[in-house]
Order: C-alpha cells, then sequence, then structure tokens
C-alpha cells in the first residue's frame, strides 16, 4: 500500500525558491507542493497556480494544511518563521545559513530539538552525487594532514539573480563559506575552532582546525567576477592530494536528494540526519566566529 505524500508548504517566491524549491518539491516522489506564502501575496498566488497549490495570505494557514516546510528566503526571515513551523510540529527543509546570529541559529535549533521534528539543511555540496562520492573515498583512506578550498563567486553583478539585499550586506563570508565548511567538517572531522582575516571587499579568508588534529584553509568571495568564479577544493597527506570533483551548476538533483532523505526521515520517525539544524547550527557558530575576528582586524 502507497503512503499518502507528505504536504510541504514553501515559504518564499523570490528566483531560488521559483527555480529550485518549488520544482524540486513538485518533482520528487513522496511529496506534494501544497501551499506557498510570501510577502507578496500576488507572487504567492502566482506561483502557487503554477504548481496547483494554495495561496497562503498567513503562515499560520499554511501550517494548518502541512506536514513540513520549505524555505527560499533571507537566513534572518527564515529563523524565526521556521522556529515557529517547527513548535508547530511541522518538518523543515532549511536553508543555510540558519541565521545570521549565534541567537537566531540557537533558537532555531532549539526548536527543532524540543519539537522532536525532522529537519535538513540544504548545503548543497554534501547533496551532490559525485561530491558525496568523494566523500567517501577521503574519509575511508584517511590519514589527511590538511585542506585548501576556496569559492569564488559573482552574485553581486547587477546581472546576478543573487544579487540580493542580505547577500550585499553580509557577502561572501555568510553566503558561500557555510558550504565550504560543511563539506570540510565532512572530509576532515568536526571544526574546534578558527582563525579568520578579511581581504579586500568581502574576500574572507578562514583557517579550520578539526579534532584531532586537521587544519583546513578556506578563501570565499562573492566579488570575484565572472572569469574567475568558481569552486575547488582537495585534501593533502603524505599519501599525496585528493582533489573534489568540480561543482555542476543545476541544483535540482541535490534538493531533491535532500528532500527524500528528508521524507525518509518523516515516515521512519526519525529526526537526526548529517545536515539537520543542529549541524547548521554549528556551522553557523564557526561563521559568526569569523566575522567578529573579521570585523576586529578589518581597518577602519
Amino acid at each position: 500500500m502507497t503512503s499518502a505524500p507528505l504536504r510541504f508548504g514553501l515559504v518564499g517566491t523570490g528566483y531560488w525558491a521559483r527555480n529550485a524549491h518549488a520544482p524540486a518539491l513538485a518533482s520528487t516522489e513522496g511529496i506534494e507542493l501544497a501551499a506557498v506564502w510570501g510577502r507578496d501575496p500576488r507572487a504567492a498566488a502566482a506561483l502557487a497556480a503554477e504548481y496547483r497549490a494554495a495561496p497562503c495570505e498567513e503562515i499560520e494557514a499554511m501550517l494548518a494544511v502541512v506536514d513540513g516546510v520549505a524555505f527560499a528566503v533571507p537566513p534572518d526571515v527564515q529563523a524565526s518563521i521556521a522556529a515557529a513551523a517547527a513548535r508547530a510540529g511541522k518538518h523543515l527543509m532549511l536553508e543555510k545559513p540558519l541565521a545570521t546570529t549565534d541567537a537566531g541559529a540557537d533558537e532555531l535549533a532549539a526548536a527543532v530539538a524540543e519539537a522532536q521534528v525532522a529537519s535538513v539543511v540544504f548545503f548543497i555540496l554534501r547533496f551532490r552525487a559525485e561530491i558525496r562520492a568523494w566523500l567517501t573515498e577521503v574519509t575511508a583512506h584517511g590519514g589527511w594532514t590538511g585542506g585548501l578550498a576556496s569559492w569564488f563567486g559573482s552574485s553581486l553583478l547587477e546581472s546576478s539573480p543573487f544579487n540580493t539585499p542580505w547577500r550585499r550586506n553580509k557577502g561572501a563570508l555568510w553566503d558561500l563559506a557555510p558550504h565550504v565548511v560543511a563539506l570540510l567538517w565532512s572530509a576532515l572531522g568536526p571544526v574546534t575552532s578558527v582563525t579568520a582575516d578579511p581581504g579586500p571587499a568581502d574576500v574572507s579568508h578562514l583557517i579550520l582546525h578539526h579534532q584531532g588534529g586537521p587544519s583546513s584553509t578556506l578563501t570565499v568571495s562573492q566579488n570575484g567576477g565572472e572569469a574567475a568564479a568558481g569552486f575547488e577544493a582537495y585534501l593533502w597527506g603524505d599519501s599525496g592530494r585528493s582533489v573534489a570533483p568540480r561543482l555542476m551548476s543545476d541544483p535540482l538533483p541535490p534538493l531533491r536528494t535532500a528532500l527524500t532523505e528528508l521524507a525518509g526521515n518523516i515516515r521512519a520517525g526519525r529526526t537526526e540526519h548529517p545536515c539537520d539544524a543542529g549541524f547548521g547550527r554549528d556551522v553557523g557558530h564557526v561563521v559568526a566566529e569569523a566575522q567578529r575576528q573579521i570585523l576586529a582586524r578589518r581597518p577602519g
């Protein structure tokens, strides 16, 4: 007997909601995109109509008719709404960062834990099949001394759909670094401390110390320009180096994987996931500490 699909609401109507979350929710087996809420009711109605979902003018109306909620809104908008959704017993498909403050991330993670709902944070690198295969290989091998990674983006170009107020305000440290920290955390072990230093514009340099001794470095910027944009990472040690696969552009396959794993946990009554809200909080703490150091070191 086939179980009924899990009904999900979508919070957000912008580019990422329209081009990633909505089509992923609508095309993932066992999930139904049932409702849409956004700050612009007209945009919510238009997106909902495209997927035969219900437009909701109030968050409470959405929470009354769904099993879970997916988020495609700025992090500090996400944090408060997601905490309320968790307290209402709804499972969560979250974006990184959970919030841009320790307090916001802590409150959301605590609400998830107290409500015993399932959660997944979409650290995109952790859900790509080719990168997962690489992580399986390097963690089985072990013995790595360290890692190096960089991600140069171009979302601050005027032509980019990701040129949004929160990214202009917070830069690559909050937009790109969480992805890279989550990857290096998985490859080399939990991060125990961070040292951070600013470069020009929004360039951020982080040194991560990992449990057991390895260390890694990462550099991120959203001002790389189109010619320099890209992601690269490798681990190194006595036995050589292992290069991570290059980043593919289509977000739908990894997002469907994240949704499938979330749905599997919901049906099995499990709440823990390697990329759950608790892990998202821990990555956020690393980034928040890096921001404190960068602000202290930045001239002027």
